[in-house]
């Protein structure tokens, strides 16, 4: 069975709103059948593509930065190093021992680490970081929080809206606010992108 997209034309009749609906229309169906189907209103296509440009935005001004030493890490090593002073240790001493361990540590690792950019991953951790996810447990105990789908199937419009407002204020925090000064000059940049794009 064939998924077939249409728009309703101004004089009430029902058009291909896509060249494989056409195909279809054209090749498969003869003239004067009948179809029977269900029809369901789909999201804003231009506004999904408007989220996707805002995304592009953000990922055009991410730079990654880091190192070999993630920040759970570094607190692990050095809550540690806290805690062994509580024992009688120079704190300071313990601290700076703990810095030249994780500098080693880093230093190994370097060999073995090359940062890159992923859309697929930073698309996922901004979905994630709105609220647009599902928690789940593996098989060691660990929670991981794993991105929903944002296909037209599986949320309407409203989810869809609340979902680029999230997704707006999680770009502003982390990315687009060091580069324009409000966020409704990053989505007029956004949007300038999806008119150039078009």
């Amino acid at each position: 069975m064939a998924q077939l997209s249409l728009i309703k034309h101004s004089s009430g009749i029902l058009i291909p709103a896509t060249p494989e609906t056409s195909d279809f229309l054209q090749s498969k169906v003869r003239l004067g059948a009948v179809l029977v189907a269900e029809f369901k209103q789909v999201r804003n296509p231009a506004f999904h593509r408007k989220f996707f440009s805002l995304l592009n935005l953000g990922f055009e001004y991410w730079e990654p930065t880091g190192g070999a030493i993630s920040s759970n890490e570094r607190r692990l090593v050095t809550g540690y190093a806290r805690f062994l002073a509580t024992f009688g240790g120079n704190t300071g001493a313990l601290l700076d021992a703990a810095e030249q361990y994780l500098e080693r540590i880093a230093d190994r690792r370097v060999g073995s680490i090359s940062i890159c950019k992923s859309f697929d991953a930073y698309r996922a951790w901004v979905t994630v970081e709105a609220g647009h996810y599902d928690a789940i447990q593996l098989p060691d105990g660990t929670l991981r929080r794993h991105p929903r789908s944002i296909s037209f199937a599986s949320m309407d419009e409203t989810e869809f809206q609340q979902l680029y407002r999230a997704a707006l204020d999680v770009l502003w925090r982390w990315i687009l606010s060091k580069s324009f000064r409000s966020p409704q000059e990053a989505e007029n940049a956004a949007y300038q992108l999806m008119e150039f794009a078009a």
